[in-house]
């Protein structure tokens, strides 16, 4: 709140609540997602991306759970199916570091410098929340010859 103030947080609720999602994120934590990226890239691994990602979307955005906490993230990372081996490896290891690294400066170079951002065929770029005007024409714009 001290960050971005009362009304930013209202205007993002009713965003939210007119596309018909869910906007609680905990109210005094602003989470480093580093070991979140990490855990997902070691869902990755297993074939199971979608159902951490979702879990953590779900944690962070419905439940109010800090996930940038290892105890919260493990148990998302249970909940999803991810093998004890590869949750310790990301964890206590860091194993999946430098693909988040990697990831990162891709990203970097690609001009990305917001959350979100979204990447159309490689070529056209939108930064930051966006109404789905916005993504529906970049997706257009994509779609267009070279």
């Amino acid at each position: 709140m001290r960050r971005y103030g009362e009304e930013s947080f209202v205007r993002l609720r009713e965003m939210f609540a007119a596309a018909g999602y869910p906007y609680n994120p905990h109210p005094d934590v602003v989470p480093n997602t580093r070991l979140a990226l990490e855990l997902g890239e070691a869902a990755r691994s297993e074939g199971l991306h979608g159902a951490f990602h979702d879990g953590v979307m779900d944690a962070y955005w419905r439940a109010a759970r800090d996930i940038g906490d290892p105890v919260e993230l493990r148990a998302i990372a249970v909940a999803a199916g991810l093998s004890t081996a590869v949750i310790d490896a990301a964890i206590d290891e860091r194993a999946f570091a430098a693909a988040v690294d990697g990831a990162t400066s891709w990203a970097r170079s690609a001009g990305i410098n917001a959350v979100p951002a979204f990447v159309f065929d490689g070529r056209v770029l939108v930064l930051g929340a966006q109404p789905h005007e916005v993504l529906a024409q970049a997706a257009d714009q994509a779609l267009e010859p070279l």
